[in-house]
């Protein structure tokens, strides 16, 4: 199937509400203009440097979603390209960020990375520290909190994902009920091409969504 086939049948199944970020991580900007064209909302890099790259040749034709591990040394370019940054997992990267926004006049949407599975190799705030990093990211004034988002550990079997996005939902939960000021428990992104269809039953409104758009990346 063609990747403009692919996106369609994927927005006919998406409830509504839901949005669909096209992770082009590897992917070239023909690719990428492909899935816009065929009405992907918003594409998701997982490396400044890629996005530059794609950015060069889309420009805004699409919403740009930082969804990889964000180095602080990448946050004055990051604030330029992307509408939202999914990965914020310290208050030293959340200050970084709002140093840069600030020199833009730019309020940038943030999610909090919840690392769900407990992975030491992997990014992402634990559960029991998100409360904490959101109080201290709050009173910044050119970021705003609006939700979470989480990877889980990869399975080769999608309901072994489950458990981790029923614990990432029930703190988006707990979270949305201690009403912040300036935090919007809003968009929950959980789930990629493997797992998104048991990210939906437990709550996710963004999914992550690769392979399943693209293709198979070519090896090498």
């Amino acid at each position: 199937m063609t990747i403009r086939e692919n996106v369609q049948k994927l927005l006919a199944e998406l409830p509504p509400g839901v949005l669909l970020v096209a992770a082009a991580k590897g992917r070239t900007p023909q690719e990428i203009s492909e899935a816009i064209a065929a009405g992907v909302p918003i594409i998701g890099e997982n490396y400044v440097q890629e996005a530059e790259r794609a950015f060069s040749v889309i420009g805004r034709r699409a919403q740009w979603h930082m969804i990889g591990h964000l180095q602080r040394n990448k946050a004055k370019r990051a604030v330029e390209i992307f509408d939202m940054i999914e990965t914020l997992d310290s208050v030293e990267l959340a200050h970084e960020l709002e140093k840069h926004c600030a020199r833009l006049g730019k309020t940038m949407p943030v999610l909090i990375e919840i690392n769900s599975g407990r992975e030491p190799q992997k990014s992402g705030v634990l559960p029991e520290d998100a409360e904490t990093l959101i109080r201290e990211v709050a009173p910044l004034p050119h970021l705003k909190v609006l939700g979470l988002m989480t990877m889980g550990p990869r399975f080769g079997n999608p309901e072994e994902a489950r458990p981790y996005f029923q614990e990432t939902k029930k703190l988006f939960e707990s979270l949305k009920a201690l009403s912040i000021p300036n935090v919007e428990m809003k968009y929950l992104s959980m789930g990629m091409s493997n797992t998104y269809r048991i990210a939906l039953e437990e709550g996710a409104n963004v999914v992550r969504i690769g392979t399943k758009i693209f293709g198979e990346r070519p090896e090498g």
